[in-house]
């Protein structure tokens, strides 16, 4: 005897599909992009290990919410990647301009993270905060985009301290700096 699901299940097996798809030729498009900006592979790298990081927050935060992955949340998990690369490059468009001023690599490094800190912190805690009647549920039809608001509030958390901490260490140890 063989079973075959249809229907709304069909159709949301084939969406699932489609945002793994979308997901996948976002990190292949952003990579090369990320290459020819930085001319590095060590700035590159750096830059999509922290939206890859953010993965595992968003992943807890809709299991500590007890919120199955769906297509909203899926959806936004893409937006995070697009989110906090946008975060990094921001990061490092300042570090540039730190080291074409003549400062130390370790220094720009540092002094890029005490510039570039403030407006990160803003930004994330306005996206939060409008973001977080949807992650409560509150108000008619929020419901449906709640998975959506989690997923984007779990990779905003930890994007402050994979942009400002770990990516420049990532990127220090990959470019062999001293």
């Amino acid at each position: 005897m063989v079973y075959r699901l249809g229907g709304l299940y069909k159709q949301q097996q084939i969406a699932f599909r489609g945002l793994i798809a979308v997901f996948a030729a976002a990190l292949a498009l952003v990579f090369p992009l990320l290459l020819f900006l930085y001319e590095g592979f060590a700035a590159a790298v750096a830059i999509m290990a922290s939206p890859l990081m953010a993965m595992a927050a968003l992943f807890t935060g809709l299991w500590a919410t007890d919120i199955e992955l769906n297509i909203t949340a899926m959806m936004g998990m893409i937006m995070i990647v697009g989110i906090v690369t946008e975060v990094s490059i921001f990061y490092f468009s300042e570090y540039h301009e730190l080291r074409r001023a003549n400062t130390g690599q370790a220094a720009a490094l540092i002094e890029a993270g005490g510039n570039r800190l403030p407006p990160i912190i803003m930004t994330t805690l306005a996206a939060i905060l409008a973001l977080l009647p949807l992650a409560l549920a509150l108000g008619q039809g929020s419901a449906m985009q709640q998975p959506l608001a989690v997923a984007i509030i779990s990779g905003r958390l930890v994007q402050i301290p994979l942009v400002v901490i770990v990516m420049p260490l990532l990127y220090r140890w990959l470019s062999g700096m001293e």
